[in-house]
């Protein structure tokens, strides 16, 4: 009786969770639309359309920054918002982590998983974040520029990871999807889909 509770809770939980979590963010959103449209003289809407006005707002957002005086304008109002240091750090976190998680194939081309082996014969699963890095590290660096990439180390049930400097000749490139393999590292390897294949070393 017990194990069998046990399962139901652990089968129904996670979908329970999700439900709740995207339902409070529909809410959210309805609710800052509803206020919008209060603001506007918009007295009795109708139920969800709060939630409708905001989805309409970030379609066209994102209409809008299709056309290039709209990027441009927006680009230069950004360079004025980080002259403010605070602002700056916040933002660029943020921006970067978004890139990140960006799901486009080829923003994700240079995002390959590797394995960087460890002293005691064990690995460690990374991220190639780009192919160079930036010419203040190269000029330090004790060898060829071309020999180093930025590989990231994501932490477990955080959104923080560790960078470091690591030599091609050192990676393990593995055959993995940049999707999976950070669902495999944030859940400390709990989730496993996909297959691992080594390419080379």
């Amino acid at each position: 009786m017990k194990k069998a509770l046990l399962r139901g809770i652990l089968n129904i939980l996670p979908l329970v969770i999700s439900i709740w979590l995207f339902w409070s963010i529909i809410e959210t959103l309805d609710d800052l639309g509803l206020s919008l449209l209060q603001l506007l003289g918009w007295s009795t809407p109708w139920p969800g359309s709060g939630f409708v006005l905001i989805i309409g707002l970030i379609l066209t957002i994102g209409l809008a920054f299709s056309v290039s005086p709209i990027v441009w304008l927006y680009q230069r109002m950004e360079v004025q918002l980080l002259r403010f240091p605070l602002f700056k750090t916040v933002y660029g976190s943020i921006k970067d982590l978004a890139s990140l998680m960006n799901r486009n194939p080829t923003q994700n081309k240079h995002r390959q998983t590797v394995l960087i082996k460890q002293p005691g014969g064990h690995y460690i699963v990374g991220f190639v974040t780009s192919d160079h890095v930036p010419s203040p590290l190269t000029e330090a660096l004790p060898d060829e520029p071309e020999e180093w990439v930025p590989v990231l180390f994501q932490l477990s049930y955080q959104i923080a990871g560790v960078t470091i400097l690591a030599k091609k000749s050192d990676l393990i490139y593995v055959d993995w999807s940049f999707e999976e393999a950070v669902r495999f590292m944030l859940t400390a390897g709990i989730s496993q889909t996909g297959s691992q294949t080594t390419k080379g070393g």
